[in-house]
């Protein structure tokens, strides 16, 4: 069988930057094992496999090159973006049927964004744990800031950084890494630090348990890591569109965006979105 595989890479307006995902359109008749296999054979950190719903206007599976995962931020808006950019999709909004529940997509302004689910907040981790997995020393870590794991979607445990040095500076240990993420079931690591010159919030995200030592974009973490900077007081503003940087030290730059929708100093819905750059298209025989 010949699949198309569209490859894009998500968060950026470049081929430069932002991070690459595999997107398979029409894939209803693939069954899991060979998603399994093209995602192994596209080698991104995630493909997207577009389907018909019955609950939904589409359908989406995702997986790494070693498993199937709930949901994936950087995927889902290259799929949105490469629907919009075809014309299959005008601005609006629409709705995926995904591991994660029934989330809403909304594409505005030529963005797309994606509706996260509701934060669940899980347990605080101590820094020497941390510090041990980053090869850091424990003062590095903010104090005035939890290490805990967040999840809007995808579970993470974020971490919270005094400086960008810091940030800059790390050397993860893959496998302490990959062995605190199956103790916590979790993902992976997203790391951050909010920069004292101009508040911008800068992120590295970890996750060897699923075969990705760092990733330049993370939709889903920088989804928790929002709700998460709003639960402890660091966003004040309500419905402010809020941005984050990730991929720097990796050389591919990525700007994710996100928007908390909250009344009553309450959050109502959580979003995140950015653009997606088509790369190639590319035919695999499975």
């Amino acid at each position: 069988m010949n699949v198309k595989a569209y490859k894009l890479n998500s968060f950026t307006q470049n081929i430069e930057g932002g991070n690459p995902a595999g997107v398979v359109l029409h894939a209803e008749e693939l069954n899991e094992a060979q998603m399994q296999k093209l995602a192994e054979l596209i080698g991104f950190s995630e493909t997207a496999f577009v389907t018909k719903s019955e609950t939904a206007d589409f359908r989406i599976r995702f997986f790494t090159p070693c498993a199937e995962v709930d949901l994936c931020g950087h995927a889902t808006i290259a799929v949105f973006n490469l629907l919009h950019q075809r014309g299959f999709l005008q601005e609006g909004e629409y709705t995926q049927e995904t591991k994660a529940g029934i989330l809403k997509i909304r594409i505005q302004n030529n963005t797309v964004f994606m509706q996260q689910a509701m934060p669940q907040y899980y347990e605080i981790v101590e820094g020497e744990e941390l510090a041990d997995c980053l090869e850091i020393d424990i003062n590095a870590l903010e104090d005035k800031l939890p290490i805990q794991a967040v999840s809007t979607g995808l579970k993470d445990i974020l971490v919270p950084l005094k400086n960008e040095e810091y940030l800059a500076n790390l050397k993860p240990n893959m496998k302490k890494i990959e062995e605190l993420s199956k103790k916590y079931n979790a993902v992976g690591l997203h790391v951050f630090a909010i920069s004292n010159a101009d508040k911008k919030t800068i992120c590295r995200n970890f996750a060897p348990l699923y075969g990705i030592p760092e990733e330049s974009a993370t939709g889903t973490s920088n989804g928790a890591l929002a709700c998460y900077l709003h639960k402890y007081g660091v966003i004040t503003e309500n419905n402010k569109e809020i941005i984050f940087e990730q991929g720097i030290y990796m050389h591919k730059p990525s700007i994710i965006k996100a928007k908390l929708d909250v009344q009553n100093n309450a959050l109502v819905e959580i979003w995140i979105g950015g653009d997606a750059v088509l790369l190639e298209e590319e035919l695999y025989i499975i």
